[in-house]
């Protein structure tokens, strides 16, 4: 008999935990090869990890719930298959369930911790306080070196947990001019509680939002209530939706668009694309194409703002909101500009798909630039839904449904006639954007959409 280790992934490039939300075997369970065992969040993605090889689980080393740094032992399973020393499996297993650490990440790791946290200075425009790390929708920005103007690691730095992001927020402590003792120079809570009690008079700081202004007073339970923890993805999307709403200068204006024209198109052209295509046809490809035109006639909707910098991306990555039962995820299209109404229907179907399957990887929920959120499919008129940092607009579709609308006959007159509309709502960033901005972007897609060409499909 042999033993397996299963270790924490490490699902991206600038994560370095994890966390074990649920395990899927219990201990003596038979497992195969490829099969889920336990299921990890982490400030990208939530995900299921294989088995790395057949046998029984053996071991359970981390509990649900307990958080861990990547490479960390987590289970071993018992398998009868002979295993050479260190290879925990054969290196033709799932790259998920045993990702090297890349090598960028390792030189960070491998340098010489400090007793106690060290400022550095922090290279061009800094991301929103604490890490704009988003949760559900998880979508904040690109990954690679030089993102939101910081190098890797310093963004590293930035990736802390929660519970110190908070207090670093509490106290107007910049955490990503911090080196920390952690993996790849994380600030841990240990770093940050010494830090304080050493005095941060040195440590560069931000304007500090009082806690009064947007914390209210701890609810206390009463007989007979219950009291559970969050899961790990609602306490990212709490972090995230409070994060964006102090960063961003949030206003939303609303326009109803009649979709008629679509509909009549897809109604014409359904079956057909639906033989040929193997795929369903719905509104959001027409919305999505509108979009994209939309953003290309005005570049300012399709940015980021760092400090008093604005950022044009050359990009066109439209993030979905996608629903889940335990939360909600923003998978993003990248380079949706060039895909046709097929392709787009085609990501479209495979991310959300694979959304509610826990199959996303780390970076299809990265980099995206402008988001687009269907709250209409559960009958909601409209809304006014959170910018996705760091983003500076986000679309809502309300419902699709036919209405009777005053119109213009042939030679004229007033006329009453059956028509399909929604209400588009645009929330988007005042510091970038001003109402006529987002009005002329949203007359433009609502145009797009009433004028929409037959031969498009």
């Amino acid at each position: 008999m042999a033993r397996v280790d299963v270790i924490m992934p490490q699902m991206g490039e600038s994560i370095a935990e994890g966390t074990v939300s649920k395990w899927l075997k219990k201990v003596g369970d038979a497992v195969k090869r490829d099969e889920p065992i336990f299921e990890i969040s982490t400030d990208k993605v939530d995900a299921e990890i294989p088995a790395p090889t057949a046998g029984t689980l053996a071991e359970i080393l981390v509990p649900e719930g307990q958080t861990v740094p990547v490479q960390t032992i987590v289970a071993r399973l018992e398998t009868s298959a002979a295993v050479p020393v260190g290879d925990n499996g054969g290196a033709s297993r799932p790259a998920v369930a045993a990702a090297a650490v890349p090598a960028s990440v390792a030189a960070v790791a491998s340098a010489p911790a400090a007793a106690a946290p060290t400022v550095s200075r922090a290279g061009g425009a800094a991301g929103p306080p604490g890490g704009a790390t988003p949760a559900r929708p998880r979508s904040d920005g690109p990954a690679g070196a030089g993102g939101n103007g910081l190098s890797l690691e310093e963004r590293l730095r930035t990736k802390s947990s929660p519970l110190v992001r908070k207090i670093a927020a509490e106290h107007g402590i910049e955490l990503g001019a911090l080196k920390g003792s952690g993996v790849a120079g994380r600030v841990t809570k240990r770093d940050i509680e010494s830090l304080l009690e050493s005095g941060a008079g040195a440590v560069p700081t931000r304007a500090r939002v009082p806690a009064s202004l947007h914390e209210g007073p701890v609810p206390e339970a009463w007989p007979g209530d219950t009291v559970e923890p969050m899961s790990k993805m609602r306490s990212l999307i709490s972090d995230h939706m409070v994060l964006s709403r102090h960063t961003s200068a949030h206003v939303t204006s609303f326009f109803e668009v009649d979709l008629t024209r679509v509909a009549r198109i897809r109604a014409a052209k359904r079956a057909e694309f639906e033989a040929a295509n193997g795929q369903k046809l719905t509104f959001l490809p027409f919305i999505i194409r509108a979009v994209i035109d939309g953003l290309k006639a005005y570049p300012a909707v399709n940015a980021s703002v760092a400090g008093h910098n604005v950022i044009y991306r050359k990009q066109y990555n439209i993030g979905i909101a996608v629903a889940l039962e335990w939360g909600l995820i923003v998978p993003v299209i990248k380079r949706a500009d060039e895909l046709s109404l097929v392709g787009l229907t085609r990501a479209l179907n495979d991310l959300a798909g694979r959304a509610r399957a826990k199959r996303l990887q780390p970076e299809e929920v990265q980099e995206g630039t402008f988001t687009i959120t269907n709250p209409g499919v559960f009958g909601s008129l409209m809304g006014t839904p959170i910018i996705n940092q760091p983003q500076v607009a986000i679309m809502g579709v309300g419902a699709i449904e036919k209405r009777p609308k005053v119109i213009a006959g042939p030679d004229g007159e007033d006329t009453i006639a059956v028509r399909t509309c929604s209400y588009f709502s645009l929330s988007f960033d005042h510091r970038l954007i001003d109402g006529a901005l987002a009005d002329q972007f949203l007359a433009f897609v609502k145009k797009q959409l009433e004028t929409y060409p037959e031969a498009a499909l």
